[in-house]
């Protein structure tokens, strides 16, 4: 190894140099080709490699799409209004039922119901008469209103038989329409 010198690295030629074009992303081919005339293809105007910058979709298939939207959303809309319109009647029995176990928890610390006039304000609020009150029984530290945004009717003696108050929601239709009241079972 004494007597041998190192040789100088001399750099490779480049592939692709400023006199020769570059080839098309993805495809080998120069950009001044398309797949057929260059020989390299099916010559059926097959898939380019890259896409057209100025390519987007026609307004006809914008219209088409568009339409197509519109008629699932006419066929969906009324039956998720449909189920809207049933969880607000659930929320309403299953909010009645919560209020009542609320009653009873009143009824327990104080020995009656509110009456009609302490209303379900009593338990939020000491009434003020009420011995051994021991509230407020409602979390929020408001009356509770029914999924309509409407206060609930209480009524204490009940005007119902079998029953020790009324707790109803005026439900979808306060007029007294179709649906009715929702009331304690």
């Amino acid at each position: 190894m004494s007597g041998v010198e190192p040789r100088a690295l001399t750099p490779l030629p480049q592939p692709w140099s400023a006199s020769r074009p570059k080839p098309a992303r993805g495809g080998g081919l120069p950009a001044h080709c398309s797949p057929s005339p260059c020989g390299r293809g099916t010559g059926g105007g097959g898939a380019r490699s890259d896409p057209d910058p100025e390519a987007g979709f026609t307004l006809l298939e914008i219209l088409v799409v568009i339409a197509i939207i519109g008629l699932l959303i006419g066929l969906v809309a009324p039956a998720v209004l449909r189920q809207f319109a049933g969880a607000k009647l659930s929320i309403a029995h299953q909010s009645i039922a919560r209020i009542g176990s609320v009653l009873d928890l009143y009824k327990l610390d104080t020995g009656s119901y509110p009456t009609t006039e302490q209303g379900l304000a009593a338990l939020v609020q000491n009434p003020g008469d009420v011995t051994g009150w021991n509230g407020p029984y409602v979390q929020s530290g408001r009356v509770p209103v029914d999924p309509w945004d409407r206060p609930f009717v209480y009524r204490d003696p009940s005007d119902r038989a079998g029953h020790a108050y009324d707790l109803c929601s005026q439900g979808p239709n306060p007029n007294g329409g179709a649906g009715g009241e929702i009331c304690n079972p």
